[in-house]
């Protein structure tokens, strides 16, 4: 497995494994190709989009990107959100870690002080995988819960 940066044209591998996702329950938010690029390949706020590779495959990928004041947190200056999502298929193989690894060192380039995870609460193997990683839950409502993690 190698992590590197994302490029648009992993956009439709990257599409199909996030519907898979959907169609798991596993997430709500839109899994086309061009929510892909412009959320997260090619977002302005972006600081690392990084996926998992193995054999030409896309394991899965994770998003850095800055703050923006109307995230959940509120947060701003030095404030990053991240989003982690893992082919099913690729689940428990260390894809996750690997590329938080990734992650965390572009936001210690960035000058990122905290990082924000925005978990549905009904996704016990996000919310394991975050705790893992180190994140620490700060806020909570009904439906989701929000870990953070301060950047050494």
């Amino acid at each position: 497995m190698r992590i590197r940066d994302a490029v648009a044209t992993d956009a439709p591998e990257i599409s199909t494994f996030l519907k898979e996702l959907t169609a798991a329950g596993k997430r709500k938010s839109p899994d086309d190709v061009g929510f892909v690029l412009a959320h997260y390949i090619e977002s302005t706020q972006k600081i690392k989009c990084s996926v998992a590779e193995d054999q030409g495959v896309v394991l899965g990928f994770q998003s850095l990107q800055h703050a923006a004041a109307d995230t959940t947190s509120g947060n701003g200056s030095g404030w990053a959100v991240i989003g982690t999502h893992i082919r099913p298929s690729a689940a428990r193989r260390g894809v996750g870690r690997a590329l938080f690894a990734a992650s965390q060192s572009a936001a210690e380039s960035a000058d990122v002080t905290d990082i924000e995870a925005t978990i549905a609460a009904d996704n016990p193997e996000a919310l394991a995988y975050y705790d893992a990683m180190g994140f620490k839950t700060y806020k909570t409502t009904e439906n989701q819960v929000c870990k953070r993690f301060s950047v050494p």
